[in-house]
């Protein structure tokens, strides 16, 4: 039995109340991304009472994550955690009541239908329009609303996506934008705006969840200039949109065959290596083949491999790598094959 008095200033603001406290107790919301945006949009949602929350992230723990990403600690940079886990261990500190499933993978198409469904919101705390448009497909098709959110360098964005009610993201954006853009790993961030944005996706993510009116805006602001623009997206549908309008998945499209996805992360030198067949590796045993050939290092989640001074391999338990050091994808996959597999 949850005790309501935890929430009783909550209960008192009188468009949640004790009833709209319930809604939260009862609710499941999946937050794609630990990192910035992530940490703050689950640190509220746990604070508030959302019953159950998935967060979903693929990346370890570093120090210069610290500035910004606000449940993490030096040890947790130290220990080399999992951004997920180590969320994890920090929130169920903040409210033992609410169950935070940890999801330590890169969010694809292989297991976005999985790890996106059977909850009653999406929220993005992502970097990457690739994962958006996936996180799109998903809540078209399954009915499911999702609210979007930017933050880079001073200015960021937000908005929320309801299936049927408003145009989708990919009304807005058709195509997925040519080249990179700007990222936090190359023009920086404020650890401010990530807060504020992430506090404003949580806010809305409570509104959704006690079928409160929410912003019809794509809401932008810049925090260094102090300057705010509202742009109406109520009437942004596209009649011949291929997601809301056709329910054309095409980032849930499993035609490719490749076994192995190399992907460059923008800004990181680093090549993430993806298996698209599931497994489960023995890391113990990983790391003693692997110790003949370099230095190992293994914990619970993961392992770290450096066969060369200026290439550090970390693997985990889901097959999935990181090959950090270069953003060469030949180079990549020679290392991939050399050392891990064909």
């Amino acid at each position: 039995m949850v005790d309501l008095e935890r929430y009783s200033r909550q209960i008192l603001f009188h468009k949640i109340g004790e009833e709209g406290q319930r809604k939260l107790l009862r609710s499941r919301v999946a937050v794609v991304g630990a990192g910035a945006l992530g940490t703050v949009i689950s640190n509220h949602l746990v604070r508030s009472g959302v019953g159950y929350i998935r967060l979903i992230d693929r990346d370890v723990v570093e120090l210069s994550n610290l500035q910004r990403q606000t449940l993490f600690d030096e040890e947790d940079a130290r220990l080399e955690l999992p951004k997920a886990a180590a969320a994890q261990k920090r929130l169920n500190k903040i409210n033992s009541s609410v169950v935070v499933d940890a999801v330590i993978a890169d969010l694809n198409l292989d297991n976005a239908e999985e790890v996106l469904t059977g909850v009653d919101v999406i929220v993005d705390g992502t970097d990457n329009f690739m994962t958006r448009f996936l996180i799109n497909d998903v809540s078209v098709k399954f009915g499911i609303p999702w609210i979007h959110g930017a933050a880079v360098s001073s200015r960021g964005m937000f908005a929320v996506f309801k299936p049927g009610i408003t145009p989708c993201y990919r009304c807005l954006f058709p195509q997925v934008p040519q080249g990179t853009g700007e990222t936090c790993d190359t023009v920086g961030v404020l650890s401010p705006l990530t807060d504020i944005i992430g506090s404003f996706q949580a806010l809305e993510t409570l509104k959704l969840i006690v079928a409160a009116e929410t912003t019809q805006n794509l809401e932008q602001i810049d925090v260094w200039d102090l300057s705010f623009l509202q742009m109406d997206i109520s009437q942004g549908k596209n009649p011949n949109c291929p997601a809301c309008v056709h329910h054309q998945f095409d980032f849930l499209d499993r035609s490719s065959q490749q076994q192995m996805v190399f992907t460059t992360l923008c800004g990181r030198n680093t090549v993430q290596v993806n298996p698209r067949l599931k497994q489960q590796l023995d890391l113990k045993r990983t790391a003693a083949s692997l110790s003949k050939s370099g230095k190992v290092a293994v914990n619970e989640f993961l392992l770290r491999f450096s066969p060369e001074s200026d290439i550090s391999i970390v693997i985990f338990k889901d097959a999935r790598v990181l090959i950090h050091g270069i953003n060469d994808l030949t180079k990549a996959k020679s290392l991939y094959a050399k050392y891990i597999g064909n």
